[in-house]
Parts: C-alpha cells; structure tokens; sequence
C-alpha cells in the first residue's frame, strides 16, 4: 500500500460529512457509479469507487479512472426548492468549494458544472452528470485528483497533481464535498435565495463572450448574460437573448 494518501485505496469509514448522509458505500471497481445509485435511489445515498470503468460525462461522452488517481462518487439527493434543474449546477458549486478549501486552488464553474482552474490555462479539472429519478436527483461527480499530466486523457483537461497541488487525500475531499452539497441544497430556499446567488457569484461564464455547441450540432455565439430561474444560461445573440438549458460552451479568448 502507498504512504501517499492520494493513492490509497478510498477508505469509507475515514469520510465523515456527518447528516444527512448515508454511510458512505466503497468499492474497488465498478463499471458507474451513477448506475449502482440509480438501482436504488434512496435520498443521501453515496457510492463512490477506486476505478470506475464505464462512467459516463455529459452528452453520453465516456468516463473511466485509473486506481488512486480520480474522486468518482455518485449521490442521490432530493429535489430543492429551486428544483431540479438546479441541481447539477449546485453540486458543481460544491465541487469548487470543496477543492479550494482542501486543495488550495482558485476554481472557477464554466456553466453548467465544469471545475476549471484559471491558474492552469482554464483546464477543466471535474464534471458533473446529473440523472433524474422518481426518488430524487442521482448526480455523479468526476474530481481528477492525482492523474499526472502526461496522463490525462485531454489536453484541455488538469488534475490537482498537474495545476502544482499533489498528494490530495480523496477521502478528506469526498468529506468536504459532500458537506458543501449539503449545505448548498438544504440553504436553497428557491431561486432568489442565497445557493443560486452564490452560483451565480462562481460562474465565470457570465459576462464572457461564448460559443454554446448545442446537442443538434449548431452553434450560437454571444455574450452569455446571466442564469435565469430555472439554471439556463441567457446568451446575447446578434438574433436576441436565447435560453440555453443544454450545450458545450467554449470561452471565447479575448483578441
């Protein structure tokens, strides 16, 4: 076994984010997380994994870890009072707020959920993926923890060994995360209320020129303005304000 702590495999009774969590359930290996959530929805269920095999991101892309390296951890929470739809973009907040706290760096959410380090050329360091449930909201994160750089899988991507923050313990971070989505998601007193604001104060998409890659392969290109009620993001166009509820946004550089 490594004395490296980020390296060791995750042990479950040393995550300790206290009500109103279930025991944290660990595995070796599993093909998702999110799937073994969704076979039982119970609201603060947690499972997480040491490798995950058939995960999936966003847009049904692919997402697999490597032993020691990567947090994969999937909850299933209830629905707040902003709704559902608020919710991958909370559990995008605590991701950053829990990597700042335990990690040290400064992380910024491109809309919806995506963990970008700016200090690291704005790489993408965690993912969201949220799925819906009768029973709740199943929501899979994906935290590259010690992947060295040479290993990950996308040059736009990073992890905490490669933005200069090695040796992570992934049970302190798995700790901290799941004590900030709760925070978030019990505060959230709908979408005038503290958690959206909050959400709204990390987005550093708001007020940046974007490209938005829609699910039908079109494009919009605009100044995306804010998030509305329901979490879409408002993108000016040269054709009016559009309210995008899916897509890839790309920051546009400034020239």
């Amino acid at each position: 076994m490594s004395d490296d702590p980020a390296r060791r495999p995750l042990d479950a009774a040393s995550v300790t984010p206290g009500p109103p969590w279930e025991r944290v359930e660990a595995h070796a290996r599993v093909g998702s997380t999110n799937d073994l959530v969704r076979q039982d929805p119970r609201p603060w269920r947690v499972v997480v994994a040491d490798v995950q095999e058939t995960g999936r991101g966003r847009l049904g892309r692919a997402w697999s870890t490597t032993p020691g390296t990567a947090l994969a951890v999937s909850v299933c929470v209830p629905v707040p009072a902003s709704g559902p739809s608020w919710v991958p973009l909370l559990a995008g907040l605590a991701v950053h707020r829990a990597v700042t706290e335990v990690a040290g760096p400064v992380t910024a959410l491109k809309w919806p959920n995506d963990v970008l380090v700016p200090g690291d050329g704005d790489r993408k360091l965690a993912g969201i993926l949220s799925e819906w449930t009768a029973a709740g909201v199943v929501v899979g994160a994906g935290v590259n923890v010690d992947t060295p750089r040479e290993k990950l899988p996308l040059e736009t991507a990073t992890s905490l060994r490669a933005a200069g923050h090695p040796g992570v313990d992934r049970a302190v971070l798995l700790t901290a995360y799941l004590r900030h989505l709760a925070e978030v998601l019990r505060g959230d007193t709908g979408p005038a209320g503290a958690s959206v604001a909050a959400y709204r104060d990390a987005c550093a998409t708001v007020g940046r020129e974007v490209e938005v890659h829609l699910p039908d392969g079109t494009v919009r290109q605009g100044r995306a303005t804010g998030v509305d009620a329901d979490g879409r993001l408002a993108v000016r166009t040269a054709a009016g304000t559009a309210q995008v509820s899916a897509g890839d946004v790309v920051h546009v550089r400034a020239r």
